[in-house]
């Protein structure tokens, strides 16, 4: 008869322990905060190279032509940083519905690899206590 183990009960999807909502909550908090950080160092570059490179530009160019350049640098700055800016928030969304239960797109494939992987992990295991069975007795 097999031993049952409870480590290897499975868990309905809203009663997981809480050291894995707390490594949830920290993923979450990390991906996102990176993401808004990424954003608002984007923004505050942009605002920085405009201001050197504005005058300059004035100065050794004609008058078109840092003009075009200064907007597209004032166009790529905003929209990467707002880019990054909703990239963070939609990131944040994503991993709060999946942690409070709302089963969001993608969920099932981020559950399935976890199993796959819990399951490989419990198989080496197996595998490496098998080995050493063998050749501590062989």
């Amino acid at each position: 008869m097999a031993e049952h183990h409870p480590r290897y009960h499975r868990r309905h999807p809203d009663q997981q322990p809480l050291s894995h909502q707390v490594i949830k909550a920290a993923t979450a908090v990390t991906a996102g905060g990176s993401l808004l950080i990424l954003s608002a160092l984007t923004l505050v570059g942009t605002v920085i190279a405009l201001t050197i490179a504005t005058p300059l530009l004035l100065i050794f160019s004609p008058v078109l032509v840092p003009a075009v350049i200064a907007a597209g640098l004032l166009v790529t700055g905003f929209l990467t940083s707002g880019g990054l800016g909703v990239a963070a928030v939609t990131v944040l969304s994503w991993i709060y519905r999946y942690m409070t239960g709302k089963h969001p797109p993608g969920a099932d494939q981020l559950d399935q690899a976890g199993h796959t992987l819990a399951s490989k992990t419990r198989e080496m295991r197996d595998r490496a206590e098998q080995f050493g069975h063998q050749h501590l007795t062989g």
